[in-house]
């Protein structure tokens, strides 16, 4: 009879009545999302030619400058003007190709009578040693400075009449001030200048510039610890005056200013540390106007030099 038969799917049309697999297969019709762009398919033309524009951009960027060294002077005139004022020169360079206006034809000129030696170099090789920095086609490499010791100066000091004039720098960190100090105790008759080796200016180029050729004749000194070797120079005679703007004492009227003497100086914002106010034998400080808060360090030691150096000139004539 129609619809009783036993044969397995007999009377029945249409879907099959399989067993679901009661949702274990709905991953697999989830498919694997949209199709990725042409460009971003790795082995597709349109991949490379993504990869191509890329790296034109990059090359057309301008590399980040790390800035030079501070071993380096670049640029026309400041080459120029640390050649008129004596900085030693390890190396010179000059771009191949570099324009000539006056002021490179004043270097070459200036080299050539000196007898420094002038290499070229591509444009590419004076970017990368000069860390992408504007040289503008020239440059100075400066040898690297070589310190003298305290042992030094207080040897330096011995052999004078006085006894000696060093200048010491507590936390001095700009070395413009650096070498500005070094020209005054050029011009009033100081020894040397002694420098931390921590938080501290040190012999850079900026350094050397400002001091004006000055610093080829005044030894500078580096102490691992300062207060170590202001002790030093106690120990052997000498008297520590330092400056400080709240000391009632005058720096005209500071005792030892006529013998052996280390004239510390702090930075104009933060002034002498706690431990090198205990390594001093008196505090000093000079009289400025109330509407003036400090003096910049260079100032302050300049004119702290040339009270030191009036006291010594009249002790010398008596």
């Amino acid at each position: 009879m129609a619809g009783n038969s036993q044969r397995r799917g007999a009377g029945h049309k249409g879907k099959s009545s399989a067993v679901g697999s009661g949702g274990r297969g709905r991953k697999a019709l989830k498919g694997r999302g949209p199709t990725p762009k042409a460009e971003d398919r790795v082995y597709h033309k349109a991949y490379k030619a993504k990869q191509e524009r890329l790296a034109r951009a990059a090359a057309r960027k301008p590399a980040k400058s790390k800035g030079a060294g501070p071993e380096w002077v670049i640029g026309r005139n400041p080459v120029l003007e640390a050649l008129h004022v004596g900085l030693p020169v390890r190396t010179a360079y000059v771009a191949e190709g570099a324009e000539h206006d006056s002021r490179l034809r004043e270097i070459l000129t200036f080299a050539a009578d000196h007898g420094i030696a002038l290499m070229q170099a591509t444009r590419g090789e004076l970017d990368r040693m000069t860390g992408g920095s504007n040289h503008q086609g020239v440059a100075l490499r400066l040898p690297e400075y070589e310190y003298a010791t305290v042992d030094d100066l207080i040897a330096a000091g011995n052999q004078t009449y006085h006894g000696g004039l060093i200048v010491a720098l507590d936390k001095v960190t700009d070395p413009r001030n650096l070498g500005a100090i070094i020209r005054s105790a050029a011009a009033f008759g100081a020894q040397g200048v002694l420098i931390p080796s921590r938080r501290s200016a040190s012999m850079t180029a900026a350094a050397w510039k400002t001091s004006a050729g000055a610093a080829a004749r005044v030894p500078v000194a580096m102490a691992s610890n300062l207060n170590q070797a202001l002790g030093k120079f106690a120990a052997t005679g000498w008297m520590i005056v330092g400056l400080a703007g709240e000391a009632d004492s005058d720096i005209a009227a500071a005792p030892g200013l006529d013998g052996p003497l280390v004239l510390v100086v702090g930075s104009e914002g933060e002034g002498l540390a706690r431990l090198t106010r205990q390594s001093c034998d008196v505090l000093t400080s000079i009289p400025i106007s109330s509407d003036v808060e400090s003096l910049n360090a260079s100032v302050a030691a300049s004119i702290a030099l040339y009270e030191a150096s009036r006291v010594r000139g009249s002790a010398s004539e008596d």
